[in-house]
């Protein structure tokens, strides 16, 4: 019988212990923050393709290859990243038809659903991947610039396209660089070489005004400009030569005052523009200039680490501003060297910018100046009117823009193991971009940020871009019932179904549901959602890609695409519209039915109380800690149940007001009484109404505070 009995408390206790394991189990599940991320691969197989979710857990045991993320240690602010949208781009661009021409642009410019590229650099007048050599004024003499005029290639094919991206993406920042001074202004009078005469700098800097001026008529804001684009490299068509004496005193005595009095005075001067060979021009510049907000890169030639070099001498700003990728490459060689030098090495050596080369070109790789370059590919290829290719320079720039926003700050990040490089930053709104890049083998690396930690597979000669919230939970923090305005019922996976295209409907809930009426918001790092199912998590999405109104809505399992997205937006009271990021429709109720059973559906938002939703918190992930807390106390602190009259009883060694918070199986508080103690007697409070179960009680006296788990019977 004394057998019987122990064998009985044994199998009580080792049921209490396993149920107090799969809390601390799912506990941990629900706090970790969760990682999304996306992979450009050398083999092509993954193009800036969204993976799996993936969570941070505890940090233990050890990896040789660790990328350790800092958030507390932080560098500059990023201004973006981009491409030089040459006129010929816009050429090649304006001739598309509609449909494809607005797919293209908002492929590269668009925030949410595009690459997010949010530095335009164009040319002022031609560069060499223009249809022809031209500036904005070609009478000689005319150094009060009366003939000066956009009219031209610029007004027909650049300027509506800057127009339209504005439209997509109205914050873009636009960086301006000349080519060339016209050539009446210059020592050959030709649109190759040469340098700008000292008599028509004053002349040349009422050429930049006027420039300002004409492009703010259009409704376009310069951000910054370059006086001159490589102005070591004589042999482009357009080009001209400018060293480093002839800038500064072109700046300090012309272009910066004269910008000063137009009232452009907060149009960043960004010197030099070229290679990372040569450091001491732009010193020399900075140095000597307090018009000149910084100094520009390219890396055809030299170490990227030139420009740290360059930004510790100064104490001024750096910016990437162009790499062009070959038509003769292999896009994983090409992408490889682009994403170690040109991305992760030029923001770890201070980039406020990273822009590759030109936006876009047709099959031909023009249009071009007679002397321009013949060998630059672009972005994206456009093929015909209604057709175009990407390109590696496309996937280059998307793995950092889509995930880095314009005021973003650099973080410290360190690797352990020189095949992996790495770049790490925190966004304006507190989420964290990490970019690697495995130059080795594929290997598995541990991402270590804070005491948390998670390891991830990186295939080989491939990028992965990790997304992360910066806080322990989501802004929408543990599961809710999402219930319908017009119905009261909320969200159900219908038959309780745990396959992928399971059918959304509304039904009653009740007491909060069952776990196919539960549903988590798990930022995507973009300012969208994904909305996951507890009983399955699976994923609620669209059922197929169409951007139709009448799309029904299903459970799905993770892909890359948009219709697994989704943004929350408050319309006040309580309720929110939920919309779907790939069609831009509402979750809607089909047919404004308020019966259990109904479809779920997408509709084009018109404010009917069927698109209006409540969000009901049912499971709170941030009081979900106290449910781990190891069991602490000491001899004099006692805890138990009275099972005759369900009382908790509490014994502490000290006296005074205090608090008692009991906290159920998933970690959410259900009872809080403030209570007096007073030492050696017990105190109680009534649990008669609370369900069989396990719980932890946390007691907070005068000194100290307390937890251990009771279980209920």
């Amino acid at each position: 019988m004394k057998k019987t009995t122990q064998n009985r408390t044994n199998q009580m206790n080792f049921t209490i212990m396993m149920y107090f394991i799969v809390i601390v189990s799912f506990t941990i599940k629900m706090n970790a923050q969760t990682v999304t991320p996306w992979i450009t691969s050398a083999d092509q197989t993954k193009l800036l393709q969204q993976q799996a979710t993936v969570s941070f857990g505890a940090n233990s045991g050890s990896n040789s290859s660790t990328v350790t993320v800092n958030a507390g240690t932080t560098y500059q602010t990023m201004d973006g990243f981009g491409y030089t949208l040459t006129e010929g781009s816009c050429e090649v661009i304006s001739g598309m038809a509609a449909t494809q021409q607005n797919q293209l642009l908002n492929d590269l410019y668009n925030p949410v659903t595009g690459l997010n590229a949010s530095v335009v650099r164009i040319s002022i007048a031609a560069s060499d991947l223009s249809s022809s050599s031209y500036s904005y004024n070609e009478t000689s003499g005319d150094v009060n610039m009366n003939n000066f005029s956009l009219n031209g290639p610029d007004l027909t094919y650049l300027i509506p396209i800057i127009k339209k991206i504005q439209i997509i993406n109205p914050n873009i920042k636009i960086l301006a660089t000349p080519w060339s001074a016209p050539r009446w202004m210059k020592t050959n009078n030709s649109w190759v070489g040469g340098s700008l005469q000292t008599q028509y700098y004053a002349a040349y800097a009422r050429y930049f005004v006027k420039y300002f001026a004409a492009m703010q008529a259009q409704g376009i804001s310069i951000w910054g400009i370059t006086p001159q684009n490589e102005p070591e490299n004589p042999n482009n068509e357009p080009s001209m030569l400018m060293n480093s004496t002839e800038q500064k005193n072109f700046i300090n005595t012309q272009l910066g005052p004269q910008m000063a009095a137009a009232g452009y005075g907060n149009i960043k001067i960004i010197a030099f523009d070229h290679n990372c060979d040569n450091t001491a021009y732009p010193i020399d510049v900075l140095n000597n200039s307090s018009y000149v907000d910084g100094a520009a890169f390219h890396l055809y030639l030299g170490n990227i680490s030139a420009m740290s070099t360059v930004r510790n001498a100064t104490n001024k700003n750096v910016y990437f501003t162009e790499q062009y990728t070959g038509s003769g490459g292999s896009f994983g060689g090409d992408f490889g060297w682009h994403m170690q030098n040109v991305v992760i090495g030029s923001t770890n050596n201070w980039a406020k910018t990273v822009l590759e080369w030109n936006a876009a070109n047709n099959s031909g790789l023009g249009p071009r100046t007679p002397g321009g370059c013949n060998t630059c590919l672009g972005a994206i290829t456009v093929n015909n009117s209604t057709s175009y290719t990407k390109n590696v320079a496309y996937y280059i720039i998307g793995q950092i823009s889509k995930f880095v926003k314009p005021g973003a700050l650099r973080i410290n990040s360190s690797s352990t193991n020189g095949t992996i490089l790495s770049s790490a930053f925190k966004n304006p709104d507190g989420s964290i971009a990490l970019v690697i890049y495995n130059s080795g083998s594929s290997n598995t690396i541990k991402i270590v940020s804070g005491s948390s930690a998670f390891n991830y597979t990186v295939p080989a000669s491939s990028a992965v871009t990790f997304n992360w919230s910066a806080g322990s939970s989501s802004t929408l923090p543990g599961y809710y019932n999402i219930i319908s305005r017009n119905s009261n019922k909320g969200l159900d996976v219908a038959d309780n179904s745990t396959t992928s295209g399971g059918r959304i409907q509304q039904y009653d809930i009740t007491n909060g549901g069952g776990n196919n009426q539960r549903w988590k918001f798990v930022p995507d790092g973009s300012g969208n959602y994904y909305i996951i199912v507890k009983s399955t998590g699976l994923y609620l999405a669209t059922e197929n890609n169409s951007t139709a109104d009448g799309i029904k809505v299903q459970q799905r399992t993770f892909a890359s695409s948009n219709e697994f997205k989704w943004t929350v937006e408050s319309l006040g009271g309580g309720y929110y519209k939920i919309i779907n990021v790939n069609s831009g429709k509402s979750l809607d109720v089909e047919n404004v039915s308020t019966a259990n059973g109904a479809n779920i559906q997408v509709w084009s938002y018109t404010g009917g109380l069927n698109q209006q939703w409540q969000l009901v918190q049912v499971e709170a992930s941030a009081a979900k800690k106290v449910a781990v807390e190891e069991v602490t106390g000491s001899q004099d602190f006692s805890l138990y149940i009275n099972p005759t009259n369900e009382y908790l009883k509490i014994n502490t060694p000290n006296s005074g007001s205090g608090q008692v918070e009991v906290y159920n199986a998933s970690g959410q508080s259900v009872l809080k009484r403030t209570i007096d103690f007073i030492s050696g007697n017990e105190a109680e409070i009534e649990i008669s109404k609370l369900p069989k179960g396990l719980y932890v009680v946390k007691v907070s006296d005068s000194e100290r505070s307390y937890s251990k788990k009771v279980l209920k019977q």
